[in-house]
């Protein structure tokens, strides 16, 4: 199957989904998971109307931003981050879903470059307390979220999360659940906050139904993901 075909695909279980859980009149990014894919595969992708992209990798994300310079590209960095890499982020992309504490977020305000504006900031929660993964607490975001609101150079658009890996669809639910409940109160607290970017190959539909605003899909789109011995923080 073709990358458009699969784009195509994708986006039909999007709007399919959307209906189903009474979301027609929200809008629902697809943001292509381009991590491993080289800038050829990106380039088909461009070519059938895709425009969002999201990137683990930095150098290698920094290679497909030039390679593609030509086109009016969004480049979303989605991986974790390393402080020495916050100056390269800050100056290439629009927005970064991985941000979980604020030293992060702080080099990320100091170093965005004047001329750009504001970068689109999601705070990375990990819902399920995995020790695996990257995110703050539940219990610490409030905190988390304060802190961050008053840096200049950032524009805090909302939560992100990658829950623990489940097969069950009310399961799935539970997790993308909680995410919308805190944002909802966050909310309800004055922020202004319009983001949740939720939901990937294997779960998009529950994302959806929980309020996803951003799905992040590669596998679905791209075929099994393309590893080397080389590629960076693999």
């Amino acid at each position: 199957m073709s990358i458009k075909q699969s784009l195509t695909q994708v986006q039909q279980r999007i709007d399919d989904a959307k209906r189903r859980y009474g979301r027609e009149s929200d809008h629902v990014t697809l943001l292509a998971v381009s991590k491993t894919r080289s800038a050829e595969e990106l380039q088909q992708a461009v070519q059938a109307g895709q425009h969002c992209f999201g990137e683990n990798y930095l150098q290698e994300a920094l290679d497909k931003i030039e390679a593609l310079q030509q086109h009016a590209l969004e480049w979303h960095f989605i991986g974790p981050i390393q402080s020495n890499k916050t100056r390269a982020i800050a100056e290439s992309f629009q927005w970064v879903h991985s941000v979980d504490r604020l030293k992060i977020a702080q080099r990320l305000s100091e170093q965005r470059p004047p001329h750009l504006p504001p970068l689109n900031i999601c705070l990375q929660v990990n819902v399920d307390n995995e020790t695996s993964k990257s995110g703050c607490s539940l219990e610490a975001l409030p905190e988390l979220v304060a802190q961050v609101v008053t840096l200049p150079n950032l524009h805090l658009r909302g939560l992100m999360a990658i829950p623990q890996a489940q097969t069950e669809f009310e399961q799935q639910r539970h997790s993308f659940r909680r995410l919308r409940v805190v944002m909802r109160e966050l909310q309800q607290q004055g922020y202004q906050l319009d983001t949740l970017s939720m939901g990937m190959s294997g779960d998009l539909e529950a994302a959806i139904a929980e309020g996803a605003t951003i799905v992040r899909i590669g596998t679905d789109i791209f075929g099994s993901r393309k590893y080397s011995n080389t590629s960076e923080e693999k």
